[in-house]
């Protein structure tokens, strides 16, 4: 049985102080970050490595990190929703998000920076724009996939069960599709999260030539501790991440994902595990009883009031609505065609670095190719089992979810010298250190999208399959791999994306004095030495 909603206690106590703490801390934080976003620009930044300065330094990579997630979100749910509802945009959109996501962060990092720090000269606006920018890149193409293949799932009922109703368009989009697409979203949300953390040392201590682009936080904190050889302040800032990302974990994605365990599919009622401890915390405080009842509900009852009005104002304005669709398409068009043309630029660019012409291009795209399939195979092979034995028991989903977090959300560039100097130290065949290496930023987009299925599968079927007991390779046949294939497509979209941009840092990697360059097109895109053709 599901347990009655408890009152918040009707006077203040030491959780309402708590709270207030919090929420000082919480504001003097923005003013620190307002701060830091308005200071001049410096030609050189002093990060301190004492582990005191990673507590302002782990909030403005967080910040960072939760403002690329904003972006990342309405982008996601406005291109998979528009891909999802109009056929002839779909065609070029889902193509195009594709290759998008296929693109190396690194290889447009440079132009980005320079052309923030040309519009903002004075300030560090242009560089805090231009890491959120690049966390962005890292954030959206999986929730983006996530949405757009829920909307597609939807099943043919519930949209007749809401055309019944007459649900308007808002209401269609919050009581029906935002709440079935919100178990994959939520665990792509910390997907994203942590992909945003993958190239975090990158990002935040960005070197070209003679000019320090730096800026305060836990990945330039790392990159200088790593440079200087420093492994009390490397342990610091690892230890920091670990600390930062469980926090993260309590207050918002555990709080998250047990509110979208509401909006299974099932026909039976199961007892509840016990809920999360903020959610628990926040119902002993009378400050939050008070807000939600004063201020959230009536903001919500009023945004579905104006939505409702302005839907039913707009009802008949047949033509207003196909002139919006044609200026959203002739805007889809526009953007479509300038990416393209970049791509063509960036491509004939390539070409042009390559002694021996179409041949050799081919030939080591076939390499990189070939990596990213084995790098698919592999990581399928594991979490796929996994993702489902996790997703399927909720024990084990307390336990792990923190755990996975952290593994996947550790700068895995970070590790890549030092996994490919074993690799030559064991004698092992260098082709395996290079999809090993792009392995690492493959296998969590499979992982978080199989769990996101599996936790969505509805218990009814599987006390059925309990019921008629159903062995487990039928059970797997016929209940585990229909019920995740969605999810499971989903995962192996973004992950050969996340397997193309590993693959610059993965086919280039310096190691000390030891350099190891393999045949593939994530060289070329270094702008480095194209290795001899072999």
């Amino acid at each position: 049985m599901k347990a009655r909603p408890v009152k918040p206690p009707e006077k203040f106590s030491w959780v309402d102080l708590l709270l207030l703490a919090g929420l000082a801390a919480f504001i003097y934080g923005l003013l620190a970050l307002a701060s830091q976003w308005t200071a001049e620009l410096s030609p050189t930044v002093d990060i301190s490595l004492s582990p005191y300065a990673l507590v302002k330094y782990s909030f403005f990579s967080v910040s960072r990190g939760f403002i690329a997630y904003g972006i990342s979100l309405a982008f996601s749910l406005v291109y998979g929703y528009t891909a999802a509802y109009s056929p002839r945009a779909e065609r070029l959109m889902i193509p195009l998000l594709d290759i998008l996501q296929s693109l190396p962060v690194l290889s447009f990092l440079p132009g980005l920076v320079l052309g923030m720090i040309t519009l903002f000269p004075l300030s560090n606006v242009g560089l805090e724009l231009a890491c959120v920018l690049m966390i962005f890149t890292g954030q959206a193409w999986n929730m983006t996939f996530s949405f757009y293949h829920s909307l597609k799932s939807i099943p043919q009922e519930l949209k007749d069960a809401a055309r019944i109703y007459r649900f308007n368009r808002w209401e269609r989009f919050l009581k029906l599709e935002l709440p079935y697409s919100a178990i994959g979203l939520i665990w792509n949300s910390m997907m994203s999260m942590a992909g945003g953390w993958f190239f975090l040392t990158v990002t935040e201590a960005f070197v070209l030539g003679n000019k320090d682009f730096r800026l305060p936080g836990v990945g330039a904190y790392m990159s200088v501790a790593i440079a200087q050889k420093n492994i009390p302040a490397i342990c610091y800032a690892v230890l920091a991440m670990i600390i930062t990302i469980i926090t993260v974990d309590q207050l918002l994605w555990r709080p998250a994902v047990a509110w979208a365990q509401r909006f299974k599919m099932e026909e039976v009622e199961i007892e509840s595990d016990s809920e999360p401890f903020f959610l628990e915390f926040l119902k002993k405080s009378h400050l939050a009883g008070l807000f939600g009842e004063k201020i959230v509900r009536p903001l919500q009852e009023m945004f579905l009031k104006l939505a409702g009005r302005s839907e039913a104002a707009n009802f008949g304005a047949i033509t207003e609505q196909r002139r919006r669709r044609r200026w959203v398409r002739n805007l889809l068009l526009g953007l479509g065609g300038a990416v393209l043309f970049y791509l063509l630029g960036e491509y004939l660019l390539l070409i042009s670095k390559l002694k021996s012409g179409w041949w050799l291009l081919c030939k080591h795209a076939f390499y990189s190719g070939a990596r990213v399939f084995m790098a698919l195979i592999i990581g399928s092979a594991w979490a796929i089992p996994a993702g489902v034995t996790i997703g399927t028991n909720r024990k084990l989903a307390r336990i792990f979810q923190p755990i996975i977090q952290i593994t996947a959300s550790f700068p895995a560039p970070m590790v890549f010298p030092l996994v490919m100097w074993g690799v030559l130290t064991l004698g092992i065949w260098t082709e395996c250190g290079v999809t090993l290496l792009m392995l690492l930023g493959t296998q969590w987009y499979i992982l978080f999208n199989v769990i996101a299925g599996a936790s969505s599968i509805p218990q009814d079927l599987k006390d059925v399959a309990s019921a008629y007991q159903i062995g487990s390779w039928r059970r797997w046949k016929a209940l585990i791999l229909p019920a995740i294939f969605p999810s499971l497509v989903t995962g192996w979209t973004t992950a050969a994306g996340g397997a193309w941009n590993a693959s610059i840092v993965a086919e280039y990697v310096q190691s000390g004095s030891n350099l190891t360059v393999v045949p593939g097109l994530g060289t070329a895109a270094t702008s480095r030495c194209w290795p001899p053709a072999s």
